[in-house]
């Protein structure tokens, strides 16, 4: 778990979609959020590396995120080695967008609602609630019905 986080230089990904970009507005606020990170000495340049788009941490949080649901549960809100922060924070971030605990996920659920607002394609939504569900059914707990 958080091993991979991706290797592209975040401000680097974000200036350059920023400025080339169909959705260049989108990428100028987030590389705002990325300054600001490291303005309040969140993270180094060098540490905010992700993926493409300018995700950063453990769970792929857009600066915007990281600054709206970052959660210091083990010291310093650091979603990129610090695995109670990153779960802490995931959690704020579901909490916000009304998930409802012990309640389903499956399609057509309110929290399935929810897993769309981490990502709009429905095709991610749906593994998820299919990943959620294997793993309810491992341990006996949870149920992804609508």
């Amino acid at each position: 778990f958080g091993a991979g986080n991706g290797n592209f230089p975040t401000i680097r990904s974000l200036v350059t979609l920023a400025y080339d970009c169909r959705r260049a507005d989108m990428f100028r606020a987030e590389l705002i959020d990325a300054l600001k990170l490291v303005d309040r000495g969140d993270l180094s340049p060098s540490e905010m590396r992700g993926a493409w788009a300018g995700e950063i941490g453990q769970t792929q949080f857009m600066p915007s995120s990281y600054i709206k649901f970052a959660v210091d549960y083990g010291g310093g809100r650091n979603l990129i080695r610090s695995v109670p922060d990153v779960l802490a924070s995931t959690a704020n971030y579901l909490k916000s967008y009304g998930w409802q605990r012990g309640q389903p996920w499956g399609p057509g659920t309110a929290n399935f609602g929810v897993i769309k607002e981490w990502n709009k394609a429905d095709v991610y939504s749906r593994t998820i609630a299919y990943f959620a569900d294997r793993l309810a059914a491992m341990t006996g707990q949870g149920r992804a019905e609508n």
